[in-house]
């Protein structure tokens, strides 16, 4: 094959033929599945052989497809263990961690100033992805090979932990909460005092894609609430959205109260009475293999955990307030 290897379209064959299903490598690469489509029969024309056979429930390998594929997978191996070798030449006390939009801006910035601190040494680089939210159980979009390709040190993963290749530990689980701002508990017409008073007030519905996310109906009859439409209200493609429409009086948010903290403990945010329904879904502190005694990674894993020690005592703060209130 004369000219450039086309390595996108190489890897989306190799992906492709892994899950046996475009739509799922789809969201292993974080596009859609037509545009594996599209990558894929581009190789079949530049190779001028049919890859798949394109069945009903879903893709089978054809002679071709699969004479090649054991050496392109090893192909793509070396790639990436070469990058990780290169990787290995960056400063030691660089760390990079990843994790979803909500937690990076909610949880991780109000604290990350303790943290460089007492690390002023360590070169820390943040990034955040909506990819980074598990959007079904059954398709984890988050592996060792993933990291590896990506360059994360560690993640910092909302879901049910089964991220194939590596270390995994449960940093916090989580429940979810109805929270408001603190003038709508003592409104003159409407005040909140139990679930039934949010017929008279507006829900906010984070409608962030990812496993697990609150949803309004759910919660109402988990706690027996009857009487309140939680399909009706104000829809928001961003979590901090919907805690900033709160946080301004707009209406009543429902939550992962440990995104919330911060608001709370500024009280920004109040709750306007104690019904947290936990979830099977937690946080989770993810990480290769390799790093396990990395030093640059065991003080940030054991930060992270002492912050959730601190939230937890923050909260019993919060819910002494609340029950001095009521």
């Amino acid at each position: 094959m004369a000219g450039p290897l086309p390595l996108n379209a190489l890897n989306a064959f190799e992906v492709a033929a892994r899950h046996q299903s475009f739509s799922k490598a789809a969201e292993e690469l974080h596009v859609t599945p037509a545009a594996v489509s599209q990558q894929i029969r581009m190789l079949e024309e530049l190779l001028g052989v049919q890859l798949f056979h394109r069945l009903n429930r879903g893709l089978a390998l054809t002679d071709a497809g699969k004479s090649g594929l054991g050496k392109l997978q090893d192909g793509f191996r070396n790639v990436s263990e070469a990058v990780q070798q290169i990787r290995s030449d960056k400063p030691a006390a660089s760390l990079d961690v990843w994790m979803a939009p909500a937690f990076a801006s909610k949880w991780l910035m109000p604290r990350l100033p303790r943290f460089m601190k007492l690390h002023p040494d360590i070169d820390l680089r943040v990034s955040s992805s909506v990819e980074l939210v598990d959007t079904d159980e059954s398709a984890p979009s988050l592996s060792e090979e993933i990291l590896r390709r990506h360059g994360v040190d560690i993640a910092i993963r909302f879901g049910r932990g089964q991220y194939p290749g590596c270390d995994v530990e449960q940093l916090v689980s989580v429940s979810v909460q109805p929270l408001c701002a603190p003038s709508l508990l003592n409104d003159s017409q409407h005040p909140l005092q139990t679930p039934s008073d949010l017929t008279n007030h507006l829900l906010l519905h984070d409608e962030t894609p990812y496993e697990g996310r609150p949803d309004w109906q759910s919660w109402l009859t988990a706690v027996g609430a009857t009487g309140v439409d939680g399909t009706r209200g104000l829809r928001f493609n961003r979590m901090s959205l919907a805690l900033a429409a709160a946080v301004e009086g707009q209406g009543v948010v429902l939550t992962l109260e440990q995104l919330a903290m911060d608001d709370l403990d500024k009280g920004r945010l109040v709750i306007p009475f104690d019904y947290p329904v936990a979830l099977t879904q937690a946080y989770h502190v993810v990480s290769l293999p390799e790093l396990s005694n990395d030093e640059r990674v065991v003080m940030f894993k054991r930060w992270l955990f002492d912050e959730v020690g601190r939230d937890k005592g923050r909260k019993q703060t919060v819910n002494s307030t609340t029950e001095k209130r009521a």
